[in-house]
């Protein structure tokens, strides 16, 4: 056991050196000036620099819209799943995991070809307007339906652990017996025991597309993470700081997550 607890200790040790050693070498970074010290000048500027509340905006608008629509399409398949193809559970493991295979550039590639390809050849059809409107600047609906497949292993991962956890087929059955419809069933029966997977997958989602940058600069948007990019160019201080803050925020983000999901259940008063 003592060796055990040194081991666990040594880890502890070199991954806390391993994220806080660079954390507080960017935090020095951004407050110290040669020539004038120690000033906080570049986290008084990131509400006032150009770029950043839109950027911040849009980003938080794509994250909600992804978390959305990739809980409405995998909670509901992931119950079917388990409750009447459980055999298929392999394949869609394995097609949930391919977009961890297929390297960002190859994935933003093809999105790309195919946006090219529709307004040549697909002009005189609707097709045309709708290829149009999902890349407008101001919400582009074409990286939340990237995010949504970028979404799909951590997902798949987060609700299938919550259903193992659970016994689905005699939830599901008992809001039945009770008169429940099946998505009555799903809402008030499954859902509530699935309050921390979903939670983790949701968090998940929110850091993935607030540090997302290849699919977006690529494509020619602007969300929080290009913006970032784009302002280190000439204002490296800023933009440490503003990736600094962003990463607390994250941290915040976990750790009330955290707390929610795991808030102990009161026992019925009988």
């Amino acid at each position: 056991m003592a060796r055990l607890n040194l081991w666990r200790g040594v880890v502890l040790t070199g991954a806390a050196v391993y994220f806080l050693v660079p954390l507080a070498a960017s935090v020095i970074f951004t407050v110290d000036v040669p020539g004038e010290g120690v000033t906080f000048d570049a986290y008084g500027q990131i509400v006032g620099a150009d770029g950043f509340l839109p950027g911040l905006v849009l980003s938080l608008e794509l994250a909600a819209a992804t978390i959305a629509v990739v809980l409405l399409l995998m909670v509901p398949a992931m119950v079917a799943l388990r409750l009447g193809a459980p055999r298929l559970r392999p394949v869609v493991e394995v097609i949930c995991s391919l977009p961890l295979v297929v390297p960002p550039i190859a994935f933003v590639a093809g999105i790309s070809t195919v946006l090219k390809w529709g307004p040549e050849h697909l002009s005189r059809t609707p097709l045309f307007q709708t290829l149009v409107a999902i890349q407008n600047p101001d919400f582009p609906v074409v990286l939340v339906l990237a995010y949504v497949v970028m979404a799909l292993p951590f997902v798949h991962r987060s609700l299938d652990a919550g259903l193992r956890a659970i016994d689905v087929r005699t939830l599901v059955e008992a809001a039945r017996s009770c008169g429940a419809s099946p998505a009555q069933a799903l809402v008030t029966a499954v859902l509530p025991n699935l309050r921390g997977a979903i939670l983790n997958a949701s968090f998940l989602t929110l850091a993935l597309v607030l540090g997302e940058f290849t699919v977006a600069q690529l494509l020619g948007f602007q969300p929080f993470a290009v913006w970032i990019y784009s302002v280190g160019g000439s204002q490296a201080q800023l933009s440490v700081a503003v990736s600094v803050l962003s990463l607390l925020v994250t941290w915040a983000l976990l750790l009330a997550l955290a707390g929610l999901g795991g808030r102990p259940r009161t026992a019925a008063k009988g």
